[in-house]
């Protein structure tokens, strides 16, 4: 049953109880399912039924994940990963092959961009970066053998929002697949199949998961498409454990009330790191300083977990900063329950060139905040002593 109201569904939408009457979901630790008879094991491998035959094709836990995060999301089917990666890896692969060219935004996470420029050139496979502030170039961008146009909104780390109902309808213009990450809004603070994406991936590593706890990804779709992506996946291995589908699907239960706090806390630490004198720049898409907060407001629910601010000082006191955190935890993670700093220049896109980083605002000053559950005056408290400190 569906209700009304995205908490509701969360939490409400679940697999079928076993005989056990069980209120919580069950764990299937299971590699394989057993068929009631020969007939039904070749009608399930045929395709004919409905059912489990082997984990790395599906399992009840993955199934119910699925079938959850569809219907936050708007669509009409999805596979889980084992990871956020291998769902922005298979979201292209399953589609692409030799001679296809991408049209995406440059401001990616740099993972994504290795595989946009080092994997996928290895079978032929091009790209063309475009900027999000110059919506001018995305058409003339568009080759006859374009088969895809993916992008992050928000992206990480810059922040930077596309508007996704444009988008949507150039995509449509040209049939080509529009994909977008959708990460850091998670289905809570924006549905990017609403504005006509094709694919909708994740890391459910971040917010989704929220405590740190896992990692795992998802890709939803139409079930046109997600049934080629099932394909790839099936035959080349990338799926989740059923443990992760479990933790997962309970995480989504608190997703709306964790995220509400995350935004709440991130605007609040954005709106006082702009008051101050040291820090040369602050972006958070529900800032008025935003360049698209407009559009940020008109496609979002709220601004999203992260703030990305510039030290004044550059990378020495951007060091100096990070080691004097006492409660912020340095890690290269985000989404987590726990306010995590990272130095996105030298750890998340190191590999990427001086003059890439540059080219998406990743400058040597640059701190990207993932603001946490605590208290917000704790978390303002010890980022302000350690920008006094870094002074």
């Amino acid at each position: 049953m569906l209700y009304d109201n995205f908490e509701t569904n969360a939490i409400r939408i679940q697999a079928e109880q076993t005989d056990f009457r069980e209120h919580s979901v069950p764990l299937y630790l299971t590699s394989s399912f057993t068929f009631e008879d020969a007939e039904q094991g070749r009608a399930l491998f045929a395709d004919e039924v409905a059912g489990n035959i082997y984990t790395r094709f599906s399992n009840p836990n993955n199934t119910e994940l699925i079938e959850k995060l569809c219907h936050l999301e708007g669509t009409e089917d999805g596979i889980a990963t084992a990871s956020g990666m291998a769902a922005m890896f298979v979201s292209m692969a399953a589609f692409l092959q030799s001679g296809d060219h991408i049209v995406a935004s440059r401001s990616v996470f740099g993972s994504t961009h290795q595989i946009l420029t080092m994997i996928l050139p290895k079978w032929g496979i091009t790209h063309t970066y475009v900027d999000i502030a110059e919506p001018e170039k995305w058409e003339s961008a568009i080759k006859a053998n374009t088969k895809m146009i993916f992008v992050e909104t928000p992206s990480n780390p810059a922040l930077d929002v596309i508007d996704l109902a444009w988008l949507g309808k150039l995509a449509k213009k040209y049939k080509v697949i529009l994909n977008v990450d959708n990460c850091f809004a998670t289905p809570y603070l924006q549905n990017p199949a609403k504005y006509g994406a094709d694919i909708v991936t994740h890391s459910a590593t971040k917010f989704i998961d929220g405590q740190g706890r896992t990692i795992g990804g998802a890709i939803l779709g139409s079930k046109e498409l997600i049934k080629q992506v099932r394909f790839f996946a099936r035959h080349t291995g990338p799926s989740m454990s059923p443990f992760n589908a479990w933790v997962l699907s309970k995480s989504l239960e608190t997703l709306a009330v964790r995220m509400e706090r995350h935004c709440e806390n991130a605007l609040k630490l954005a709106t006082y790191l702009e008051t101050l004198d040291s820090v040369s720049m602050v972006k958070y898409p529900f800032l008025a300083s935003h360049p698209q907060y407009e559009l940020a407001k008109s496609q979002m629910r709220h601004g999203g977990g992260v703030v990305t601010f510039e030290l004044k000082g550059g990378i020495e006191q951007g060091k100096k900063f990070l080691n004097a955190l006492k409660m912020c935890s340095l890690t290269a993670n985000l989404g987590d329950s726990r306010t995590t700093v990272t130095h996105s220049a030298s750890t998340t896109h190191s590999k990427l060139k001086e003059e890439e980083r540059q080219a998406v605002g990743i400058t040597a000053g640059l701190v990207r905040v993932s603001v946490g559950l605590e208290h917000i005056d704790d978390i303002i408290a010890d980022i302000s002593q350690a920008i006094q400190a870094s002074l």
